[in-house]
């Protein structure tokens, strides 16, 4: 039975140690869905070998700033969304999303996951990373951007994907993602001012979550634990 979170959480780690022990990913032809500021894709691009990778991206100020990239020979950008994505079928060995599920209309959520299945190779991989509804950080978070809803449809769109047998659930897995930011200051910047969604608080607002943002401040500045849950699916053979 799949389970949309786990309170009982142990294990705190960058997400690339997750995704390099469920997967291979030397040799293989790699498709991430809504690549943000591409920073795991330079990681995944430039930490192993032979690894040809095609990244979409919806945003159009990340797109412009994706095609100023010159240092990453093996990746191929690409403004597309999730629901129609530009490759061939059978042609991709690894599809990943990270956090970015939620960010599909949901109205197109199962069609991206068909579209997923379609470029799949059999026995291919989906990994798709959702951040949990919880923790310190999403209180934080909920004061302005409250995903509960958007974050429920991305879970029963990927259950009604395997209750369909469209892919098939390899294993759930679940940890806490350590987020930092040296002050108020740099979260505004890689939070409020993000591109892809367009945060407009009040001065009372926004006094109210600099207020509980301090709360969590140390002396090296704030650190959060994102509790992320991660669904890894297969395309049958």
């Amino acid at each position: 039975m799949m389970k949309l979170s786990d309170p009982s959480i142990t294990r705190t780690s960058p997400e690339r140690e997750i995704y390099n022990e469920l997967l291979q990913l030397d040799g293989k032809s790699i498709l991430e869905l809504g690549c943000g500021k591409a920073e795991i894709t330079r990681a995944i691009a430039t930490e192993g070998n032979d690894r040809q990778i095609i990244a979409l991206e919806v945003d159009e100020i990340q797109h412009r700033n994706h095609l100023a990239i010159d240092d990453l020979p093996n990746v191929e950008f690409i403004m597309a969304g999730a629901e129609e994505i530009p490759c061939a079928d059978n042609s991709i060995d690894v599809v990943f999303m990270f956090k970015s599920l939620h960010h599909v209309p949901l109205e197109l959520m199962d069609r991206a996951l068909l579209e997923i299945r379609r470029v799949l190779k059999p026995g291919g991989y989906a990994y798709i990373s959702e951040p949990v509804y919880a923790g310190d950080f999403n209180d934080l978070l909920k004061m302005f951007h409250d995903e509960e809803q958007v974050r429920l449809a991305a879970f029963e769109a990927i259950k009604r994907a395997v209750d369909s047998e469209v892919m098939s659930l390899e294993q759930q897995c679940f940890f806490n993602s350590p987020m930092h930011f040296s002050d108020f200051a740099d979260f505004e910047k890689k939070v409020l001012k993000v591109t892809h969604t367009d945060h407009r608080l009040s001065d009372e607002l926004h006094a109210q979550v600099k207020q509980r943002f301090a709360l969590h401040m140390g002396e090296n500045g704030a650190d959060f634990q994102m509790p992320i849950r991660i669904d890894l699916l297969r395309k049958q053979t």
